[in-house]
């Protein structure tokens, strides 16, 4: 952390730090959790636990080159027709180890392009689901949408598996920004997408806008945030574009020098929140806003927002499980994460219903430093009485390396205030950056990052 108000802004900004949606992060995940950990790991769910499913779809029939994600371009629907039959098998395999007294509060369909799937699909992966899990009544459907994708037949299959939330991916209405990225998507077609879901039944729409992207400025970002603001979206999420050729090959396309340098993205991320705001949104966390009356703002307000691999969210399901390539599960006992490779992961699956490649056991001094560091990027602020009460063993620990790393800062960024220690009004665009003082893993420097800002 900075240890004097003299250390160039820029230096704060670009620090290469984790986003934080777990703790321990992925990059520590290891192969030590296989399949067999995991079946054992589901088979001790107790009976009435809330469960949170996440099903990965990793295609797209469009590569956009400032993707992170874990997906692959296909033409053909062969490979998505193969993909889904393991997927079902996947689906009966952790259904039959969990038990039917386990009870799914929400659902959540990623990619990749989830509404890439034809309609028929789209419906019998739904069907596929519910035969397997006993639904709460008022489960939560989300679904991911690519608005290129989308047609009255798609929209239909949506309304008939319950979707009651969506989020479509924006990132800039403007033509260099989107041809920069490869991703056309025209503000009447987001419109339309938006008017669509609403009409079959969702109930909150968020949409994803990025900063730190190609060609941008400061005003070409808020005009796309004031055309975003038209659609009067429930929930904005705001990130900063992460460029990690060395992990993502296909950013290769976008040329460094088109990117803006630090100070320019926190400039960009700056006036679009306080665009948002000044719409009437609150702001959520690091890099989300929502309607007063939202769920996740009101999460936000009594304290129960929590951060997951989606994100901030209001699910407060104790288990979440990742289905399909790639995803990644949590359980009391660690994580779990699926082989990325599609072929290996419909081979494991086929060979013996799971497709574990590696995980991560938790230590309770792990779970001490996640609780922090989750409510550090929720709250910007934690308690030391309640990290005493939840872990005494390790709370001393901890509690010294926050006083330390108060002290380094001179309470610039982080402080100690009465009985909590805060992240700072100034500081909180730097809150990643706190979380990580935190962070026992990242002093190894086995892992890369993207820029704090």
């Amino acid at each position: 952390m900075t240890t004097t108000p003299e250390v160039a802004l820029s230096d704060r900004l670009s620090a290469q730090v984790p986003r934080y949606t777990s703790y321990p992060t992925a990059p520590h995940f290891h192969p030590g959790v296989a399949s067999e950990t995991y079946r054992q790991w589901l088979s001790a769910l107790p009976a009435g636990t809330g469960i949170s499913l996440y099903l990965h779809i990793p295609y797209c029939d469009r590569l956009c080159w400032f993707c992170a994600c874990n997906t692959r371009q296909t033409r053909q629907y062969g490979p998505v027709t193969r993909y889904l039959a393991a997927l079902h098998k996947e689906i009966d395999t952790v259904a039959a180890l969990v038990g039917p007294a386990i009870r799914v509060r929400s659902v959540h369909f990623g990619g990749g392009s989830p509404t890439m799937l034809l309609p028929a699909d789209i419906v019998a992966l739904d069907r596929r689901l519910r035969q397997a899990f006993d639904y709460a009544a008022d489960a939560e459907i989300s679904v991911e949408i690519e608005p290129n994708d989308m047609d009255e037949a798609r929209f239909d299959a949506l309304a008939a598996i319950g979707m009651t939330r969506v989020s479509l991916g924006v990132q800039d209405f403007d033509p260099k920004v989107q041809a920069a990225i490869n991703r056309e998507q025209s503000f009447e077609l987001t419109r339309s997408a938006v008017e669509g879901a609403r009409s079959r039944g969702a109930r909150s729409v968020n949409l994803d806008l990025v900063y730190g992207l190609p060609h941008q400025t400061v005003a070409s970002v808020e005009a796309t945030v004031r055309q975003a603001l038209q659609l009067r979206p429930d929930r904005i999420a705001l990130f900063g574009y992460a460029h990690v050729p060395w992990f993502k090959k296909h950013q290769t396309m976008i040329d460094e020098a088109w990117l803006p340098d630090a100070r320019e993205r926190f400039a960009q991320s700056t006036r679009a929140g306080e665009v948002i705001v000044e719409g009437g949104y609150e702001a959520i966390g690091l890099d989300h806003f929502a309607l007063p009356g939202d769920s996740l703002a009101v999460a936000m307000r009594t304290g129960r927002m929590h951060r997951n691999f989606q994100g901030y969210t209001d699910d407060d399901g104790e288990v979440l499980i990742g289905l399909g390539s790639s995803s990644i599960g949590r359980l009391p006992q660690g994580y779990i994460q699926n082989n990325p490779a599609t072929g290996e992961y419909e081979r494991q699956v086929g060979e013996g219903g799971l497709a574990v490649s590696r995980g991560y056991a938790f230590s309770e001094e792990d779970l001490a430093r996640g609780w922090v560091i989750e409510r550090l990027m929720c709250d910007f602020a934690f308690s030391p009485a309640e990290l005493a009460r939840l872990f005494p063993a390790h709370a001393p620990g901890i509690l010294a390396d926050a006083r330390r790393l108060a002290g380094d800062d001179r309470g610039a960024v982080f402080a100690e205030e009465h009985d909590r220690f805060v992240v700072t009004p100034e500081g909180r665009p730097l809150v990643r950056t706190v979380a990580a003082g935190f962070d026992t893993f990242l002093r190894t420097g086995k892992a890369r990052h993207s820029a704090a800002v």
